[in-house]
């Protein structure tokens, strides 16, 4: 049995083997994704990051070039040395709230929707990893490859207990490190506020900026049918996957699942990966990053910084 390749995350840092050659042809020709089955020697640190590029209107931009992008590190302006507009494979993570609030009518649209989403939005060779939590995170179904072999396998899944968002976060987020794509995100589907959880909110945040998963969140916010301390903290959530490039959407109830989980897949199909090696050398700092697209009114949504890991020594 073959060795399963590993993508190894240092905060928003993907330690991907470049020849040094790679950089100085970069310098003359446009960036191109790098050939997955070439052989490199030596090595670099390249910042990988998945970017969502939108126009005034909020439509989706596919046609951009790798000369339109620039990016800065602390302000600075750095060098792209990676870039594709293509789909590349994606490492997914689903994380399904099954408190005691989703039993019925929403448990069954969550399945429905997840259903769809996995087996007819995403591709063949996407991975995905599924955790439904109550009280506690479960991990219900590891890293598989194929999203349609998961169709049908929540359907034993009974709502009952708390919600503990942040906690399952907390177990969610270090999976990655265990991924086999370099492209990585999490669809997170919850219809109450966090209630039982140990980890706290900045707890989830100091994770996240080790993290370069995409976090998107469902929040299913039903005013006419659930008491206000029970109803999502939309807020909250939108911490969460704002400082990741998601973002958080509110749905009026369980039947909207579907039309926000084909909006995140689109997203997710129609993505920018770029990459540059940091001029500064690993320090174990915080550092901002920004992207943007030069001569346009676009808008750009990507991570917002990583931490820098010290190198091993």
């Amino acid at each position: 049995m073959s060795m399963r390749a590993r993508v190894r995350t240092l905060g928003a840092v993907a330690v991907l083997p470049l020849v040094l050659t790679l950089l100085a042809d970069a310098q003359t020709s446009p960036p191109q994704a790098p050939d997955p089955t070439a052989v490199f020697r030596g090595g670099v640190e390249l910042v990988q990051m998945s970017a969502t590029v939108f126009d005034r209107e909020g439509r989706l931009v596919g046609d951009l070039e790798a000369g339109d992008f620039e990016i800065f590190e602390d302000g600075e302006a750095q060098e792209l040395a990676h870039f594709t507009r293509e789909r590349v494979p994606l490492s997914l993570g689903v994380v399904l709230d099954v408190s005691q609030s989703m039993f019925g009518q929403r448990i069954d649209d969550a399945r429905l929707a997840l259903d769809q989403f996995l087996a007819d939005r995403l591709q063949p060779d996407d991975e995905v990893f599924v955790i439904v939590f109550n009280h506690k995170p479960l991990v219900e179904v590891e890293w598989t490859v194929g999203p349609r072999r998961l169709r049908n396998r929540l359907d034993a899944v009974r709502p009952y207990g708390g919600t503990s968002i942040y906690d399952a976060m907390m177990e969610a987020l270090p999976l990655f490190d265990e991924r086999t794509n370099q492209r990585a995100a999490v669809v997170l589907i919850s219809d109450g506020s966090d209630t039982g959880s140990r980890a706290e909110l900045r707890d989830v945040q100091r994770e996240l900026r080790r993290s370069d998963a995409f976090v998107y969140a469902i929040a299913i916010d039903a005013p006419r049918t659930r008491p206000i301390n029970d109803r999502v903290n939309s807020r909250a959530l939108s911490e969460i996957t704002d400082e990741s490039g998601g973002y958080t959407e509110v749905v009026h109830d369980s039947p909207e699942l579907g039309p926000a989980t084909e909006r995140i897949a689109y997203e997710l199909n129609h993505q920018y990966t770029l990459g540059y090696v940091p001029t500064r050398p690993r320090d174990g700092s915080y550092r901002s990053i920004r992207v943007r697209v030069a001569g346009g009114e676009y808008q750009v949504r990507t991570r917002r910084g990583y931490v820098s890991e010290r190198s091993a020594r």
